[in-house]
């Protein structure tokens, strides 16, 4: 059986929760906090990220992008037409190029900011960087999310599915990503409305209710997140 090592409140963890959820994989959840730099977790990955996926009879497989490439060929490939990765070489790049979008851009410029404010540095100590948020780091964050919001909404609105026809591993990012958010209740989504309804669309598949049961020490989940019509 797999391990992974992975945090609710990261959306790259997210991302392979989803995968794995889609392609049938059963799986060990090891909840880590990566600031803590355990001896033994820097030992599977020397660089101290989430997530790490460890399968049997294999070295670690370390990070959200990486994890799922190694998914999409150890299982996916074997899906036929549930694969979510194209055949065609055109449409793989998009696909990639959203899963780089969400998992690395949204995630430098909107996620890492206001999990570590709003979640990270309540869980952590002083001596681990701990204390209370930065109101003007967060102002930066929501800032961000408006553009990264207004893009999704585009994407959403031309197509079936944020990468083309058919749904792929570019949904499942961006809906890990925007999912994370959405719990702290970040997301208006009243002024998105073709976004709304794609991630209306993707709470409601089986691989996505794990998530919607995830819970923070001291910090419940925004009112609407585990409703499927919001």
């Amino acid at each position: 059986m797999h391990q992974l090592y992975h945090h609710p409140m990261s959306a790259a963890s997210r991302y392979i929760r989803l995968l794995l959820g889609e392609y049938g994989q059963s799986v060990e959840f090891i909840e880590e906090k990566p600031w803590m730099r355990r001896e033994a977790f820097l030992a599977l990955n020397p660089a101290g990220t989430i997530p790490v996926l460890i399968a049997e009879g294999a070295n670690p497989v370390c990070g959200g992008m990486i994890i799922g490439e190694y998914l999409d060929e150890t299982s996916g490939a074997m899906m036929r037409d549930k694969r979510l990765m194209p055949e065609n070489s055109g449409e793989r790049a998009e696909v990639r190029r959203l899963v780089e979008w969400f998992i690395g851009k949204f995630e430098l410029e909107v996620n890492r900011y206001l999990v570590r404010e709003r979640v990270f540095k309540q869980l952590m100590r002083t001596e681990e960087g701990g204390g209370p948020p930065d109101a003007g780091t967060i102002r930066a964050a929501r800032a961000n999310l408006k553009h990264h919001m207004k893009y999704l909404n585009r994407l959403a609105a031309s197509r079936d599915w944020l990468a083309g026809a058919e749904i792929s591993c570019a949904d499942l990012a961006a809906a890990a990503t925007l999912s994370v958010l959405d719990y702290l209740g970040e997301v208006h989504w009243e002024e998105e409305p073709a976004a709304k309804d794609w991630f209306a669309r993707m709470k409601s598949r089986p691989s996505f209710r794990p998530l919607l049961s995830d819970k923070v020490l001291g910090l419940p989940p925004a009112s609407h997140y585990i409703d499927l019509d919001f």
